[in-house]
């Protein structure tokens, strides 16, 4: 089984607090997800707030008209410089997600680590390399491009009322 890695970085111009409040919050997974995938949470065990053995299960369209249940579990919680998801139920035969928030000079640093493998072998490594890591390339393009413009623009227009 081949295991992918897609790995980014990104500046917020908002405390570590700030970040882990936004990013531990499930209901938050919609905004930063692309509107073609149809996501839908249908259920988050144990409320609002993350803990390891949180289970969350959503809808994702993996292609046009075809959607699937996704089911992960919150493995691991360090607050707020950590937390990591991990597949249960979907499309991957492995889906591990770290997010990582370091306080940095102005702000907060994100990190994505996901690794991931598709099922199906040889015609699972085709299908990565026609479709899936763009698409998933494509996820974490969008949401840098959300948060940008949720935090950065929101910032810049809290420093225009102090001038």
């Amino acid at each position: 089984m081949k295991i992918y890695n897609l790995h980014r970085k990104q500046f917020l111009p908002i405390d570590i607090q700030e970040a882990w409040s936004f990013f531990s919050s499930p209901k938050n997974l919609k905004v930063i997800t692309p509107p073609h995938m149809g996501f839908y949470i249908h259920y988050v065990s144990g409320g609002e707030k993350m803990y390891p053995g949180q289970i969350i299960r959503y809808e994702v369209n993996v292609l046009p008209f075809l959607s699937t249940n996704w089911v992960t579990e919150i493995t691991h919680v360090h607050e707020p410089f950590y937390f990591v998801d991990e597949q249960r139920v979907g499309p991957y035969s492995i889906w591990h997600h770290q997010h990582h928030f370091k306080e940095v000079p102005g702000g907060v640093e994100i990190t994505d680590d996901v690794n991931y493998a598709i099922p199906f072998g040889l015609l699972g490594r085709l299908a990565n390399l026609i479709f899936v890591s763009r698409e998933v390339s494509a996820i974490f393009d969008f949401r840098y491009a959300a948060l940008e413009r949720m935090f950065s623009k929101r910032n810049s227009v809290e420093l225009a009322k102090l001038i």
